[in-house]
């Protein structure tokens, strides 16, 4: 028989449960793959014919694995890295999990389908880093001005070309919302010419038995002769508070158990903030180290990094999306202080233990962050088997009303709370056991530094760099540091000063124990202005363990907690491009994207100088964004995030052109 939403759970009884128990499955670490497997069999002895199905940008195969669990045949995989291909390849042999299927290694825009290829579904989903939140504070929202954003437009030709009955579409939930909603009603326009109704959601992962909060839009499109005679609905949670009968979500510590810790050569946390790791508390993240938070040594500004920055899982609850290019200090890490292994992360994702994901352990992570996690994916295509073919099923499915929502994004919402009152309590233990910051207060008398040119301070000339003298004086309360240049020719030049004055706007965010700091420099050799911004960076670093200048100030799109004036003593004039830098000193043209002929009437220079200023703020380590660089920002417009040089060797935007060579030439 069919079962239906109607058929009622027994006392006590919840769908988890209710499908486990269909197909002999029991609970505990790795259920999903026990419960694809289970799957997967039940079909096969039960005379079901499998469905036939194209897979798209696959990656590293979650949609797959999720979908033959589930009652279909992939006959072609298409994806675009050859290492992803090369995992889909070593999982489709004989004997394996996709066993049968081809992969193949090509550019989607240049792939054909066989002329014999008939497929009743397509699943897939493009690149989603234009639409990402990730893309979103790097780069703000490229949506569809980005390539990788118009690829649904190859989807879309597949299905013309083929018309399946259906296809399952996977991305961001930031794609609805990119560009003021424009590039999605584009993408939903196009499936409807097309001649495919849609229905769409976007789910949490962790409501579907997935040990990971991770939100995903889905979409569901049916053939218009199909959509006709019935309408998709989304199938109910299976866990959470949402589910028919609500149960615990699937744990982080259940998931990984009996995982293989070792699989990968090294899992310790080193580097620049890997010490900070053992101090945060599971489920919280680098704001941990914030005054906002209470702690009594602040390292880092509210706000000033990613969420999943230093973000160390909680055991008892699932974790934080699982990141595909992640950072070296790009959570979730595991409770233990250290990186999940690859088999762990297997785990976190629903990938079977026995799945096979090749290359370098980078490689590995990006295939497993770029994925679906199967266990979603089968609860979905599940309720399309049900729904759109008609297949029979062991146990009964579950589908939302139409108008019903899920409460994922309140209960998310309602976590600052509890990160609040978690960090309370580990900061109270901390208190008493912290050095006061003045016993650390050291300062060095005189040094010779060289400034690269990736804007690093080296202590020795090995590595090239402009050669500065630096000096500091003061107190517990006090700084002054001073520099010149080394450069002979350069050195004389000592009719041209400057003084920067640097000062908390709000003292009790300063977060240091200084009350005053001044920058002293001599001569007009720009490594040498921001040889002083350096050294202080390296010394609040070094002394009060303030990471660096922006977590002084404050991430850029909120009011400065740092304020600065810059105060130049010349024998002649001053040149043009020194009289807008003590304006962006002082924060005029900062933060804001704006036309070059506004910074010209904020600088009270020629607009004809505005292009050369930026030049020179370029070559002083200052962090300059234009349309090149950040394709969201209008053409024309520029926007300088901070009023001090920020450009490390480990920035971004240090690798990205201000302007194409074209454009370049027309200024220079």
């Amino acid at each position: 028989m069919l079962f239906d939403l109607e058929t009622p759970l027994l006392a006590g009884e919840g769908w988890h449960e209710q499908m486990l128990s269909a197909l002999g499955v029991e609970p505990g670490p790795a259920w999903p793959d026990r419960f694809g497997q289970a799957i997967r069999t039940w079909l096969a002895d039960h005379g079901h014919q499998p469905i036939q199905a194209l897979s798209l940008f696959s990656g590293g195969g979650g949609l797959d694995i999720a979908f033959h669990d589930a009652g279909f045949e992939v006959r072609e995989m298409v994806e675009i890295e050859a290492q992803f291909a090369a995992t889909l390849r070593a999982n489709a042999q004989q004997g394996r999990m996709l066993a049968g299927a081809v992969a193949r290694c090509v550019d989607i825009r240049a792939y054909q389908p066989p002329p014999k290829l008939a497929v009743d579904f397509i699943i897939g989903g493009p690149p989603c880093q234009t639409f990402s939140a990730a893309g979103r504070r790097a780069a703000g929202v490229k949506g569809t001005s980005d390539p990788r954003g118009t690829l649904f437009e190859e989807y879309v030709r597949l299905l013309r070309t083929l018309q399946p009955v259906g296809f399952l579409f996977e991305n961001v939930y930031g794609m609805t919302g990119a560009e003021g909603g424009d590039p999605w009603r584009e993408i939903q326009e196009a499936f409807h010419a097309t001649g495919y109704s849609i229905h769409f959601r976007v789910l949490d992962a962790a409501d579907y038995g997935v040990p990971q909060h991770r939100e995903r839009l889905f979409i569901v499109g049916l053939r218009a002769d199909v959509a006709v005679r019935l309408r998709y609905r989304f199938p109910c949670p299976t866990h959470g508070p949402d589910a028919i009968s609500p149960r615990p979500f699937y744990t982080a510590s259940e998931a990984v158990h009996g995982g293989d810790p070792t699989d990968d050569t090294s899992l310790l946390m080193r580097g620049r903030w890997g010490h900070l790791i053992p101090g945060i508390p599971p489920g919280l993240n680098y704001s941990f180290y914030t005054k906002e938070m209470g702690h009594p040594a602040p390292v880092f500004a509210w706000r000033s990094k990613f969420s999943d920055f230093m973000y160390k899982a909680d055991p008892a609850v699932p974790v934080r999306t699982v990141k595909a290019q992640a950072g070296a200090y790009t959570g979730p890490f595991s409770w233990e202080n250290r990186h999940f292994s690859t088999a762990e992360v297997k785990r976190l994702q629903t990938f079977p233990d026995d799945y096979e994901i090749i290359g370098k352990r980078q490689t590995r992570i990006h295939q497993l962050g770029n994925s679906v996690p199967p266990q979603i994916g089968r609860i979905l295509a599940l309720s399309i088997l049900h729904q759109v073919f008609g297949a029979t099923l062991p146990f009964p499915m579950h589908y939302l009303a139409e108008q019903q929502q899920l409460g994922f994004r309140t209960r998310k919402r309602a976590l600052t709370a509890q990160y609040a009152a978690k960090a309370q309590a580990a900061i109270a233990i901390l208190k008493g056991t912290i050095p006061p910051q003045e016993t650390r207060n050291v300062l060095p008398s005189d040094e010779i530094c060289y400034l690269t040119d990736t804007f690093a301070l080296a202590d020795d000339g090995d590595r090239g760099g402009f050669p500065v003298r630096l000096s500091y004086t003061g107190d517990q309360h006090l700084l002054v540091v001073y520099g010149e240049p080394l450069i002979r020719d350069v050195e004389r030049d000592r009719t041209f000063t400057y003084i920067i004055h640097v000062e908390s706007l709000r003292s009790a965010d300063w977060n240091i124990p200084l009350t005053a700091i001044t920058l002293h420099g001599s001569g007009r050799a720009e490594p040498v202005f921001t040889s002083l911004w350096k050294a202080l960076e390296a010394l609040i670093n070094a002394q009060y363990g303030v990471d660096d200048l922006i977590q002084l100030s404050g991430y850029y799109q909120y009011d400065p907690k740092v304020r600065a004036r810059m105060e130049i003593t010349a024998a002649e004039p001053i040149p043009p491009q020194w009289r807008a830098l003590g304006k962006i000193v002082s924060g005029i043209g900062v933060a804001t994207q704006i036309p070059a002929r506004s910074f010209a009437e904020l600088w009270d220079v020629p607009e004809s100088d505005v292009i050369p200023v930026l030049h020179m703020l370029r070559s002083m380590g200052y962090e300059v964004r234009s349309t090149n660089t950040n394709p969201q920002i209008t053409a024309g417009d520029y926007l300088i995030p901070y009023a001090f040089p920020t450009l490390t060797p480990r920035s971004v935007q240090l690798r990205k052109k201000l302007w194409e060579l074209a454009d370049a030439e027309i200024f220079a």
